[in-house]
């Protein structure tokens, strides 16, 4: 009997964890008639948002609402405590959905609700998301864009406007991006592949890779190494710090400016520029000097890896 009595115990426990896993998936559209130029506003807990563009005069989003219930019933009563809204004000489009009741006696991931966006606007159009578990991803879009995640990936096409990304757990990556760019990860790695604009990047885990950038104001990585290729000239002060990793930089050939590099864990290197050294040297910890007839500071730490500074 004993035996039977555990074995009963048992089986219930597993079955918790089954119904919890139970989903009911339900889809809402709605289209909405704006003008180019607009404003989609973007909000959700636990979903993912990706937004498109095309040559059109609406904004259309499908939303997916994925509930842990086990009958439509449930679902409903988890519908009921979420607000949920897709709904227009002027020109300015909103989704949002938010559970906010407290967890109690729960088993399972919290909410037991997630909605995730597919976003279709004009090109020309700005962006507000943000999402508390998911990832979110931009296609090509004319616009402002602000992108806030906890716990997911940003991804970005081509933006044709000031970019500003948030991620707490997550890789970043722009394609391009032709304005201001700032972008931060708490816990990924970081790549762009072209930025015009002043770009600012963090991260507190990852490398950062920065294939061409224009204007380069900072980069700074508590856990990884940085390369980056400086396509135009230094117009401020500029600075890269990798904490636990090298730091690679290219600049243009004729470039001035002020260099500032030094390492806690490795040498400096330069190779083809026109240095006239005040401190420091060739293959030491330090070097600094004057590029080109000098200009504005360009200055690269590092604690734990290698400098190198090329001119291509």
């Amino acid at each position: 009997m004993k035996s039977l009595l555990c074995l009963l115990t048992v089986g219930a426990m597993l079955a918790v964890p089954a119904a919890v896993d139970a989903k009911i998936v339900r889809t809402v559209e709605k289209t909405f008639a704006v003008q180019p130029g607009g404003d989609f506003s973007g909000l959700t807990q636990g979903g993912d948002i990706k937004v498109t563009s095309g040559d059109v005069a609406e904004v259309r989003v499908v939303a997916k609402q994925t509930f842990r219930a086990d009958t439509e019933k449930e679902a409903d009563e988890i519908a009921a405590e979420m607000t949920f809204r897709l709904e227009q004000q002027g020109n300015t489009v909103i989704a949002e959905s938010r559970y906010e009741k407290k967890a109690t006696n729960w088993f399972g991931s919290w909410p037991p609700v997630s909605v995730s966006y597919t976003v279709t606007v004009p090109r020309e159009f700005n962006l507000d998301l943000r999402t508390s578990g998911g990832d979110i991803e931009v296609g090509s879009v004319k616009g402002t864009v602000k992108a806030r995640t906890s716990g997911g990936d940003l991804k970005f096409a081509k933006i044709d406007g000031a970019v500003e990304g948030h991620t707490s757990g997550g890789n970043v990556r722009l394609e391009e991006g032709t304005a201001k760019a700032n972008l931060h990860t708490s816990g990924g790695d970081i790549f762009v592949g072209r930025a015009g604009g002043p770009t600012s990047v963090t991260t507190s885990g990852g490398n950062i890779k920065l294939e061409s950038v224009e204007e380069l104001v900072s980069a700074s990585t508590s856990g990884g190494d940085i390369h980056a290729t400086i396509t135009g000239p230094i117009k401020q002060d500029t600075e890269l710090h990798a904490s636990g990793g090298q730091v690679v930089v290219h600049v243009k050939k004729g470039t001035g400016f002020k260099l500032d590099a030094s390492t806690s864990g490795g040498d400096v290197d330069a190779e083809g520029l026109t240095l006239t050294i005040e401190k420091g040297g060739m293959g030491k910890s330090r070097l600094t000097g004057t590029v080109n007839g000098g200009g504005p500071r360009l200055k690269l730490r590092s604690s734990g890896g290698d400098i190198k500074i090329r001119a291509d």
